[in-house]
Formats: C-alpha cells, sequence, structure tokens
C-alpha cells in the first residue's frame, strides 16, 4: 500500500489544508489510537503522550488529537511545548504505549506536522505508519461513554527532562568557565536547553526564547545560524549552539562565529570515542553526507555507511548493523548509547565532552576532516513531480557525472516535508560543482 500521508518524518503540511487540519487530525489520532494500542491488554487502558513546539496551531491540533485519542478508548498525557526527543524520552520512561509530537520542525509557523514515537521511543517503522493509514480509511466508531480516554497535564516534564539530558554529559566533567550563546529558534527547548546548560556550570548567553506562536524559525536557529554567529562575536563567546524548533538538530560555531555543520560533529564525536575505545562499530551517514565525513573516517579506520535521507533510516542502519553513532549534515545525530533518537541538546553535550575532555577548540578538532564543496538548491516542483521521468533532467544529470569524473557526486532526490527537488551537487572543483548544480536545477525548473 502506497501511503498518502506519512512523508520522511511523519505527516506535515500547511496548517488548515488537509492533512494538517482538525477534523484530519482528530481522525489520525483515532486510527493511530486503535493502531498504537494493539498490543495493550484489556484490562490495561493504554496511554498516549503530546507534546509539540510553540506554533500558534499547536493549540488546535493539540485538542483534536486528543479528542481522536479519546474517542478510540486512548488515555492521554500533555506536556506542552516539549523537544521531540523528550516526548521520546518521556514515552519511554514512563512506560507509554507512544509519543506523538505536534511540530514542523525548521518549517516556518504556517506549517505543522505529528509525528510518532513507539513505546520504547523509536520513530515508527514504515510498516506501522502504513498500517494507521489503513485505518484512517475505516469508519471513526467512537467508544462508549465508560470506555473513553481520560486525559491529564503532566506538570514535571520540563524538570525530568533536564536531568536526563545532564545525564548524559560525564559527572567528572563541568562546564565552568565557558562561555555559551544558546539559540532555540523561539522553539519548542526554549524553556530546556538554557536550563541544561546552566546547571552543567556554563555562562549562557540565551537568543531565541521568547515564543509567540509566529516566531519559530524566523531568523534564527539551526537553519538561520546568523544570529547566533554574531551573538557569539558580540558576546566573546568560546561556542554557539543553534537547535531547531523542535530541538532534533543543532549546529554549532566557535569562538569567532565559523559554522560547524553536523557532518564536522559527528566527525568530532566518533574520532573522541574512538580514541578514549567507546566507539561502538562505525558510523552511518545518508546520501547527503558530504565526502569529506567518509574520506576522514577512513584516515581513522573506522567504518562508515550511507542510508536515505532521514534520520529515521539513520537509525534503521544503525540497528541492523549494531552500531551506535550517525547523523545528517544538516545536524540530526544520532548517539544510540545516549538516546532512542536524534537530540540537539545532546549531540551537543557529546561534542562539549569531546572537546573539554581533550582540553581541544572546536577548530583543532575538525581540522582533520576537509569538506568538500558542496551546493544544494532547492527546486519547487508541483505535488508529486517525478524528475526520474524527464530526459532533459537526466542528461544534465548524466553530463554532469562524466564532467566530474569520479571526483564528485550528484543526487537528485524529492523532499519528505515539503514539494520540492534538492539538487545536490559535490566535488573538488567549487566553480564546477556550482555550475553544475545550477545546470541541474535549471532542468528541473523547465521540466516541472
Amino acid at each position: 500500500m502506497k501511503r498518502r500521508y506519512f512523508g520522511t518524518d511523519g505527516v506535515r503540511g500547511k496548517v488548515g489544508e488537509t492533512p494538517i487540519a482538525p477534523e484530519f487530525v482528530m481522525k489520525l489520532g483515532y486510527a493511530a489510537g486503535k493502531v498504537l494500542a494493539g498490543g495493550t491488554s484489556h484490562a490495561e487502558r493504554p496511554s498516549v503522550l503530546i507534546g509539540k513546539d510553540t506554533r500558534v496551531s499547536g493549540y488546535m491540533l493539540e485538542s483534536a488529537l486528543q479528542a481522536g485519542l479519546s474517542a478510540a478508548g486512548v488515555d492521554v498525557l500533555l506536556v506542552g511545548p516539549m523537544p521531540t526527543a523528550g516526548v521520546a524520552y518521556l514515552t519511554r520512561a514512563l512506560r507509554l504505549s507512544a509519543g506523538i509530537v505536534i511540530s514542523a520542525s525548521h518549517n516556518p509557523f504556517q506549517d505543522n506536522g505529528i509525528k510518532f514515537f513507539s513505546g520504547d521511543g523509536a520513530k515508527l517503522p514504515d510498516e506501522t505508519e502504513t498500517e494507521i493509514e489503513r485505518e484512517l480509511e475505516l469508519p471513526l466508531k467512537c467508544m462508549s461513554s465508560a470506555k473513553l480516554g481520560k486525559a491529564r497535564r503532566m506538570e514535571d516534564a520540563v524538570g525530568r527532562y533536564i536531568e536526563f539530558c545532564k545525564s548524559t554529559f560525564p559527572t567528572r566533567l563541568d562546564l565552568k568557565g565557558v562561555r555559551i550563546v544558546v539559540d532555540c529558534a523561539h522553539g519548542a527547548a526554549y524553556h530546556v536547553a538554557p536550563c541544561v546548560f546552566h546547571e552543567l556550570g556554563a555562562d549562557v548567553v540565551d537568543i531565541g526564547v521568547n515564543p509567540d506562536g509566529f516566531n519559530i524559525n524566523d531568523e534564527v536557529g539551526a537553519t538561520r545560524p546568523q544570529a547566533m554567529q554574531a551573538e557569539v562575536k558580540r558576546t566573546r563567546a568560546d561556542f554557539g549552539i543553534a537547535l531547531d524548533g523542535d530541538a532534533d538538530r543543532v549546529v554549532m560555531a566557535d569562538s569567532e562565529g565559523k559554522l560547524y555543520d553536523g557532518d564536522q560533529l559527528l566527525y568530532i564525536i566518533a574520532q573522541h570515542r574512538q580514541k578514549q575505545g567507546m566507539l561502538s562499530g562505525g558510523v552511518v551517514g545518508t546520501q547527503m553526507t558530504n565526502l569529506g565525513l567518509e574520506h576522514a573516517l577512513a584516515q581513522l579506520s573506522i567504518p562508515f555507511a550511507r542510508a536515505k535521507v532521514g534520520d529515521r533510516y539513520v537509525l534503521e542502519m544503525l540497528n541492523e548493523r549494531g552500531w551506535q553513532l550517525g547523523g545528517e549534515n544538516s545536524g540530526h545525530i544520532v548517539c544510540l548509547d545516549k538516546h532512542t533518537t536524534g537530540d540537539g541538546i545532546v549531540s551537543a553535550l557529546q561534542v562539549l565532552r569531546a572537546l573539554v575532555s581533550d582540553s581541544v577548540s572546536l577548530v583543532d578538532a575538525a581540522a582533520p576532516m576537509a569538506l568538500y564543496p558542496q551546493v544544494l538548491i532547492n527546486v519547487a516542483v508541483k505535488q508529486a513531480f517525478d524528475f526520474a521521468s524527464h530526459g532533459k533532467v537526466q542528461k544534465a544529470v548524466a553530463d554532469a557525472e562524466h564532467d566530474l569524473d569520479g571526483s564528485g557526486r550528484v543526487l537528485l532526490r524529492a523532499s519528505g516535508t515539503e514539494p520540492v527537488i534538492r539538487v545536490m551537487v559535490e566535488g573538488k572543483a567549487g566553480a564546477k560543482v556550482k555550475g553544475w548544480a545550477e545546470t541541474i536545477a535549471q532542468a528541473v525548473r523547465e521540466a516541472c
């Protein structure tokens, strides 16, 4: 069965348009409740936790989900604004049936989405999402009044998650004497991340911590790190940390404001763990991972493998291989010895652990890894546009690959979260890479 609603990271779209409309989301809550509670005994009422980011639409969608889950006979715990990884942690810690996050991650406030976690805190496999879509095709049959689910608010969720994040940083180390700019993107971590780094001893300068429902990711956060970089230089901070709207991705800056992406941060964690004898197996990246990371890890004899784009596929490959460390250049980093999913705060702490433990700067720790020039162009297309069926696009790709002659890569893929084709060209020659990226992007525009 081809999935109609689930993409690479749950269900996502414009608020007010299907599937992110109240009537559909209520039905989605009902369908998810029926499927996710399928393994619960009749004597035990299933429970699901709902968290969200700071978008104004979160109130409406939270109520719709709650109504659908209640109609399916599922109890609901509401935690309000909470990072995606916090929902995963609390779901597992409280032994719940599932967790749900209302968030569109790094997208603007007009978008929103619904993401699901299983009871063990992992993202749902494709098969379970397909099962939920099958349930969506069936009529909604409300449980009898005696069997309806109840809802209550969990008051200590933020404190629990803060303590969890701190527990992933060694007790023998601290961040005393370190000044850190923490940019929370006016998102779900606004009341979490500054506390974590402050309680570990850092002098925290926080920005992006005044959400109003409309300013999430607006010129701040991991996808707009310029504000963080400028604040690092203005305050003479040692580091900058920028999270996205739901805090599952992170980028960092050094004391000069120079930016370090997910590939570089992943390298720093991997080489430190290898040095300490803590690296289990190898590292998983994606089709978008820079060749520089692959080559730098090879110099250290660290195995490397590429998964499909999306942190869920990184997780699947890590589990298949029995490895613990992986991530994406966008800043999704997975440390399975610390958490069941990608966590921007925990990932930043793993980088800081390496730097503090080895007494090394961010620039020096990342120096052995040379990034290849990589140009990414997002081309807006019609829904379900199939670039592979257009000869002009395929010819442009073939010409680029022939010209690069093994010294680079070309990758086209459809976004799983928005109607765009991502055109990526990478290679040693920066001017050539840029030219071919623009040529292929223009071919996509003309074909669409």
